[in-house]
Formats: structure tokens, sequence, C-alpha cells
């Protein structure tokens, strides 16, 4: 089966296929500026890669021009759309209503929507995207929708309850839900079979590291706690989010300032993080560790608060899990910063964490073992791959109907 991967955004489409015979990577690219002047897809096939800019008004005419992308001209990787055997799309927040990947019908593109002001940046185009699949590819190609946030289903009250008056979470769902979740689910399984054991025998901390950022309790293949919670804003300090605060910080800063709430929710998910304690805009790690090196004390200031905080929840999750057998690090930073990985790690030798340095200096592996020899915990880099973990889901939920 071939299985086409589809992540939307406002006025953007990214799409994998992959071919699940061997799970085989066929394509992949990206429609940017949907809506707007300038609207292009690019497209790559191994080391291939076209860029043809064309007027996509809407998500329907991006789907079109995937579709044009894979079955015409040198980037070709299919005959007709009748080769591919299902779609399978991201979903960010699932709420309560969807705890596990489902098969699309009408009346969960419907429930879907009604979940939009939880996430009301994503969720309204995962919606758009459903629907442009569904115009495109005809109601009879099977499409599946896999959630960031079911994986943290499992999370017991006592981790996700925040304590507000209980009527806020009856009537309006207010709970930590946890993001990132396909790629935390990817990880904690690559590790589990890496080690030779079943998920159930593991305690794993899985952290995912990157522009967004977020750490996880795995307890037996099981989510008990994580780090993002109603929103991605909470949590870690991120590229340009605050993460964690004193709850009365955003209404000392308005009246000080005379913002409204709408324009501090913009200062807390756009203008905070790395990039508002060092001053360097998007907060980019790597620019942030060349200034660090540079002499520059904020963008020091602010690495060392990252670094920090995974430190802290590594050793509290370790605890709310009464042990630790791994520590995994993903994402974008998680894979590529030797730096932060040292960091985090160093004099966690009570914890049984000790890593090799050399080792940790490797890049380019699926999986790495940074572990030490004397070391009592695992610590992997496995690079994180969601848009397999999408289609896997998908072939066996289509499979299974």
């Amino acid at each position: 089966m071939k299985v086409l991967v589809i992540n939307c955004g406002s006025s953007s489409l990214k799409y994998q296929l992959l071919d699940m015979n061997g799970e085989k990577l066929l394509c992949k690219g990206l429609c940017e500026r949907i809506g707007n002047e300038g609207s292009a897809i690019t497209h790559k096939v191994g080391d291939g890669k076209w860029t043809e800019k064309m007027p996509m008004p809407t998500h329907t005419e991006a789907f079109a021009a995937v579709v044009k992308m894979m079955t015409t001209g040198e980037g070709k990787v299919i005959d007709s759309i009748s080769e591919i055997g299902a779609i399978g799309h991201r979903g960010v927040h699932g709420g309560e209503k969807f705890r596990e990947s489902c098969l699309v019908t009408e009346d969960l593109i419907k429930v879907y929507e009604e979940l939009s002001p939880l996430a009301p940046l994503h969720n309204p185009a995962g919606v758009l995207g459903l629907r442009a699949s569904q115009q495109v590819f005809g109601k009879d190609m099977p499409n599946v929708i896999v959630f960031d946030t079911a994986f943290h289903a499992t999370m017991p009250p006592k981790a996700y309850m925040y304590a507000l008056p209980y009527e806020y979470y009856e009537k309006y769902q207010v709970r930590r839900y946890g993001f990132h979740g396909t790629s935390h689910r990817y990880v904690s399984l690559a590790a589990a079979e890496y080690l030779g054991k079943k998920p159930a025998e593991l305690k794993i901390v899985t952290c995912h590291l990157g522009n967004g950022s977020s750490v996880s309790a795995v307890d037996g293949g099981k989510v008990l706690d994580t780090s993002m919670g109603m929103t991605p804003l909470a949590g870690l300090i991120m590229g340009t989010r605050s993460g964690d605060m004193d709850p009365s910080i955003p209404g000392y800063i308005m009246k000080q300032t005379g913002m409204s709430a709408e324009e501090f929710d913009t200062v807390m998910n756009k203008k905070s993080g790395l990039q508002g304690i060092s001053g360097i805009a998007g907060g980019d790690k790597r620019d942030l560790e060349a200034a660090s090196e540079a002499g520059d004390a904020k963008a020091k200031l602010a690495s060392d608060m990252l670094n920090y905080q995974i430190k802290k929840y590594i050793g509290g999750y370790a605890a709310a899990m009464g042990g630790l057998d791994c520590v995994v690090f993903t994402g974008g930073i998680g894979e590529n910063d030797d730096y932060v990985r040292s960091e985090v790690c160093k004099n966690m030798e009570f914890l049984g964490i000790k890593i090799d340095a050399e080792k940790n200096k490797l890049r380019g592996l699926e999986i790495n073992d940074l572990t030490a020899p004397d070391s009592k915990v695992k610590v992997l880099v496995i690079c994180t791959n969601e848009e397999l973990m999408i289609a896997r889901d998908t072939k066996a939920i289509v499979e299974g109907c």
C-alpha cells in the first residue's frame, strides 16, 4: 500500500508519499503561501528538487499541485492517484474526544471542527485539509487522522488536571493535553525495539526538542505525564514561546503596559522564549550558541535556562515513574545539538545517567547510543519520523476496515 501523509497549516501543506512495502519514502514536498501571492510548491525525490510557482487560492489547489508533481514531469513517482491506497493526516488537537487515530467520517470532521477553540491556529487548517483531500481524491479514498494529543490520553487525572474550579474542566475542557504525541510515541517504540525490550517493561523519558519542545514520561508504553499543557505554550522555554511561568505575570504586565489579553498572548507565543531572553530573532539554538561562544551573556543565559529546565523534567519524571531505564533525545535540537545533550546529562550520575563524550559528537545516525559503559540508564538519540508513524497507523486502520 502507498500512503500519502499530509500536514496542513493555515497557509501551507507538507506531504510525503510512502510505499509501506518496505516503508520507503517515494517523495516529499511543501506547498507554501496558500491563499496569498507568490504561492509555490517544492517537490523532492531522492536528491532531485523542483520548485514551481502557481496560484493556490485554497488547499484544494494545493492538493491538485501535489498530484501534478507526483504524477507528471521529472519528479513523477506514480502513474495516477489510483496507486495511492490511503491518506493519513496529522491532527493537532483531539481534545478528550479522540484518544487514538481514527478513520475520517463526516461526523469526525464536525467534532474536530468543534474542538477548534482548543487549537484555533491548527484545527481549522486541519479541517480545510480533510475537505480539500475529499474534493481532489474523492470520498471513496480512505482518510485517517492521527492526533498529536492521542498518545498522551493515558495520563491520569492527577497529571492532567489543573487546580482551578472543577467546573472549568467540565464546561470548557480546561486540562493538560500534551502535544508532539506522534513523535514521543515513535521514539519510545524505537527505543524499546533497540533495547530488545517490550514497551511495557520500560520507564522512558522522551525529550522532543526543537523550535517547539516537550518532555514526556512514558511508563510501560503509556504516558504518565508530559510538559506541554492545554496548549503548546506550556512547559519548556522554546524558540519564541515562554513555557511555564507564574500565572500572575500576564495580569501584572497587562496592567503595567495597557496591553490586551490578545496582545500579551502574542508576546508569550511569538516574542518570548529563547528569542525573548537573548534578543536573537527566532531564538534559533544554533544562533544562540554562536553568540554565546562570542561572549553574548544573554544568549548564554537563554541556553542555560533551556538545559536546566530539561534536566529538571528528567529528574522529576524519573521520580514520578519510580525509576528510569532510558532517556531519548529527538527533534531538531535533540538530534543535532551535542552541547545541549552534554549539559543536560552533566552531573546526572546520581540518577544513573552518564554519556560517552565522543559518541555524543556523532551525527546522522538513525539511532545513536550515547550510553557510557558505566551508566545504569541508556541514553539514546533517535531521529523522529512522525510521517512514518502516521503512515503506519493509516495502513493498519484501513486494512483493519
